[in-house]
């Protein structure tokens, strides 16, 4: 999956014309994707926990998964259902909403530095530092000139995460026009998800084909080695569900992170143990 759904580097995709509701590889009904993403459960957990000890004995190494995509799209959702099997206690999440007037007063990277995994851990962002170059642009909030700054020093921090032992993962959750509405419609039917209703979603809506511009630019700008970006067709939300943990499998197996040995004579306290 990572190669199927990688963006190259220096390549710009033609979001809009990209079908948020692909089945690229992988289950091809609900039920198999549900029982499939079920299935990873075990393996998960297994290399999250391998990776966790690994961190206790001085390995480095930490994953971070970034979720971005347009309102509805499934950020929140998508969370939930990959933390599903992970242990949260070696997990780090991450909602940005707004900058606090604190955060305003640093670097746009200042806040997403102090919400970093730490060594064996598992981070996930629910949005990100891409926020600033996305609302960024569409809203004219910074210069041209700014935005192309913004760009080059996300590349060369994340970078810098590489070189210090995080893996990044980016995902794109790819959304369509009439899918939003789909879902905008249901919070509005449920009281139950009143809450999660923002009337200014709707004038978001008007501002769609700035946003997949700006999508387009940062998918463009910033998938490189080091942190490439990856587009998952979101429509289906099993399917979404499913390859993002997926995604994640991948990169967990790539690390391959092992158990520390033991730095104390194991004969010698099982002995002393059983004694007692």
């Amino acid at each position: 999956m990572r190669e199927l759904l990688r963006v190259p580097a220096g390549e710009r995709p033609d979001v809009g014309r990209m079908d948020a509701a692909a089945i690229p590889a992988g289950p091809r009904d609900k039920a198999a994707g549900r029982a499939a993403t079920a299935a990873m459960a075990p393996r998960l957990a297994s290399l999250q926990e391998r990776l966790y000890a690994a961190g206790t004995a001085g390995d480095r190494r930490r994953l971070l998964l970034v979720l971005q995509g347009m309102d509805t799209s499934g950020k929140g959702g998508t969370v939930k259902h990959v933390m599903g099997p992970l242990n949260p206690a070696g997990c780090r999440v991450k909602a940005f909403k707004a900058p606090t007037p604190e955060e305003r007063e640093h670097s746009f990277l200042w806040r997403i530095r102090k919400a970093l995994p730490q060594p064996g851990e598992i981070g996930i962002f629910d949005r990100s530092h891409y926020e600033d170059v996305l609302i960024g642009r569409v809203r004219g909030l910074a210069p041209r000139s700014e935005l192309a700054r913004r760009y080059t020093r996300i590349n060369r921090f994340e970078e810098s995460l590489a070189q210090e032992g995080v893996t990044v993962i980016k995902v794109f959750l790819h959304i369509s026009y009439e899918e939003q509405r789909e879902r905008l419609l249901a919070r509005l039917d449920s009281p139950d998800k009143h809450w999660k209703f923002d009337p200014g979603d709707i004038e978001e809506r008007g501002a769609w084909p700035a946003y997949q511009e700006a999508y387009e630019r940062v998918l463009e700008r910033c998938s490189t080695d080091a942190a490439p970006w990856f587009i998952v067709p979101a429509d289906r939300k099993w399917y979404r569900d499913w390859a993002v943990s997926r995604l994640l499998l991948e990169h967990l197996e790539d690390m391959d992170p092992q158990y520390p040995r033991a730095d104390f004579d194991v004969e010698e306290c099982r002995s002393r143990l059983l004694a007692t």
